[in-house]
């Protein structure tokens, strides 16, 4: 008996909206370099496949839920009044994800890089106008532009774990999909 014939039997469906937040959250919580985590990869990839309100709260909802635990078990604060930058840098990179899939040619993996590129780009962006916006730094010019030079190293982490973390969504999910039905697309 195939899979999907023995899902449909035992009534067992595993909705992928609730796996990716149970991994987003579940990454963020494994010691890891600082913006190494698969919050705007998977906000991307959740823009590209999942329904685009789905898509735009997976992400959030990793966020939160890991939020919540790190305030509750590990101490940790993790609301401030950055918070909402970075929580709408992650609907930014959803919506990203959502012109990707309206690429014609969406899936080639140039596209993906190059929105992959684009989402750490946004984060870096939005996330140290928020530092900077909150007074951690001087609000002239000057430190605006301090606060975005000392956010620099974290960019280059970002990069690398936002590039990690999409070809593991997007390749793996293309290498999946090679062996399932179509009808099991999450779109």
């Amino acid at each position: 008996m195939d899979l999907h014939n023995r899902m449909m039997k035992e009534k067992v469906f595993l909705n992928p909206a609730i796996v990716f937040v149970v991994f987003g959250a579940m990454a963020r919580l494994i010691p890891h370099p600082p913006n190494f985590a698969p919050i705007a990869a998977l906000a991307l990839f959740g823009g590209a496949h999942l329904h685009s309100r789905i898509g735009l709260a997976v992400p959030l909802a990793a966020m939160f839920v890991s939020d919540l635990i790190l305030l509750s078990v590990m101490d940790v604060t993790a609301f401030s009044p950055i918070t909402p930058f970075v929580y709408g840098s992650f609907l930014g990179i959803g919506l990203i994800g959502i012109a990707l899939r309206r690429r014609d040619n969406w899936n080639r993996p140039a596209w993906i890089a190059a929105a992959t590129l684009a989402s750490s780009l946004l984060f870096f962006i939005v996330s140290n106008f928020g530092v900077w916006a909150a007074g951690y730094y001087p609000p002239t010019l000057a430190g605006l532009v301090a606060c975005y030079i000392a956010g620099l190293p974290f960019l280059g982490v970002a990069l690398l774990g936002d590039s990690f973390y999409s070809v593991l969504l997007f390749g793996g999910f293309e290498r999946i999909g090679q062996y399932m039905p179509a009808k099991w697309r999450f779109a």
